[in-house]
């Protein structure tokens, strides 16, 4: 392919770097993936992949294959570097402030090898102004070039956010199909974006300023987080007043204009479990919808535990003996093996430090048990854990949990926090 951009680099080979990677090698272009673990660097030049996500392993084999995509734990030359490295909490922060180390980090990593002319995007979700300061550290690296916050249009290096917005199980086609927003820091840098992405996005590429673009992917994962708030929070008035409220919803949504979300566990993931908190450490005053929010969804495990909690309570006052309890999903999503930010992850952990030796995991997409349950769980098929398990507890509504029926010869308690097995009527 006859590219303006002959070489474009990923900074970070993770759930999003990786499939960014590939629809670019996909279409003929020369990708160099970079990242810090030599073990993901020597997987994907095998041709295989880390992550779990439909039709990865595949095209990394192919452009692998091809020549179009390799891997490397060192810096080198491209004409474009598009970053995508977390943004989690700062860990000793009492509050939920962000992390950019990931960031500069992955920045400063790259900037020995930029050259005049060359492009560098943030992609990794970001505080307002993180673009900025990515554009600063990159000047404190390299006196010998110019960059927007000091040059403008004229600057060296050209800079953007252009913040991703796929699916989980769906990245690929998303990538290429889902609208991009392309945040310079000023007309040229975003000019030059839009002309990289439009590459590979078949939706459309719109350019606006970077803090704008950086807000917005904030503004749809907390617009998301709101929904999702009111759904769960439905959920525990209606435990209150005693109402199905899968019944409720279903009936509700028959309105022209409501359409209300399920409720769940909580909400877990790196972007609608984090995002939001994002905004409301910039705004803390103004915040005060959002910061709600959060705090609903983030108090969801709670009201689960106490749930499983009183359900072990009945049964060991029933029968005089500690019941078995199996725990059907530890992903964040339905389909996925991402267990980042995970309710079901906190739940189930607090529930094997409560109950030792009595917790099964079923969890059809992972083949071992994460470092906060090993030795303190163990992971079993559906059907083993439903012929063993006095109380269930069913976490994520993978389609694997569709097909099981429940045994219909002996009592299981049930906590179903996605109305998969119980309550969800038509």
């Amino acid at each position: 392919m006859n590219s303006p951009f002959g070489t474009v680099c990923l900074v970070g080979l993770g759930y999003i770097g990786l499939p960014t990677a590939v629809v670019f090698a996909l279409r003929g272009i020369h990708v160099v993936g970079l990242d810090v673990d030599r073990a993901i660097v020597e997987t994907v030049n095998r041709g295989e992949t880390h992550i779990v996500e439909p039709g990865l392993e595949d095209a990394v084999r192919r452009t692998v294959a091809a020549g179009h995509l390799r891997a490397t734990a060192v810096p080198e030359q491209a004409d474009a570097f598009l970053i995508a490295v977390p943004t989690p909490f700062l860990s000793n922060s009492e509050g939920h402030d962000p992390d950019l180390s990931y960031v500069e980090a992955a920045t400063r990593s790259i900037a020995g090898v930029l050259k005049k002319g060359d492009l560098v995007v943030l992609e990794s979700t970001s505080p307002v102004g993180a673009t900025e300061q990515m554009a600063a550290w990159l000047a404190q690296e390299r006196p010998d070039l110019t960059f927007p916050q000091t040059h403008g249009e004229e600057a060296d290096i050209r800079i953007a956010h252009c913040p991703e917005r796929i699916l989980p199980g769906h990245a690929l086609a998303e990538l290429v199909s889902n609208d991009r927003i392309i945040g310079g820091m000023t007309d040229a840098c975003a000019t030059k974006a839009r002309k990289l992405y439009k590459l590979v996005v078949e939706g459309d590429c719109i350019e606006t300023d970077c803090r704008t673009a950086e807000m917005a992917k904030l503004t749809e994962n907390s617009f998301r987080d709101v929904n999702i708030a009111f759904a769960n929070e439905l959920s525990l008035i209606c435990e209150r007043l005693r109402i199905n409220v899968w019944e409720l919803i279903r009936l509700a949504n028959r309105h022209p204009r409501v359409n209300i979300l399920q409720p769940g566990p909580g909400v877990g993931g790196h972007c609608i479990a984090v995002d939001p908190w994002f905004i409301v450490s910039q705004a803390p005053e103004e915040a005060r919808l959002i910061r709600t929010a959060r705090e609903v969804n983030d108090g969801k495990p709670e009201w689960v535990l106490a749930k499983v909690h009183q359900a072990v309570a009945e049964h060991t006052a029933k029968t005089g003996k500690s019941p078995r309890i199996a725990c059907f999903g530890l992903a964040f999503k339905p389909n996925i093996d991402d267990l980042r930010e995970s309710p079901a992850l906190t739940i189930v952990t607090r529930l094997a430090g409560a109950y030792p030796g009595l917790v099964d995991v079923v969890e059809p997409h992972i083949d071992t048990l994460p470092a906060s349950l090993k030795g303190k769980a163990c992971l079993i098929s559906s059907t083993a854990a439903l012929a063993e398990a006095d109380v269930a507890v069913l976490l994520v509504d993978h389609d694997a949990f569709k097909v099981n029926p429940l045994p219909a010869n002996r009592s299981i308690q049930l906590v179903d926090t996605r109305g998969l097995w119980v309550g969800r009527p038509g």
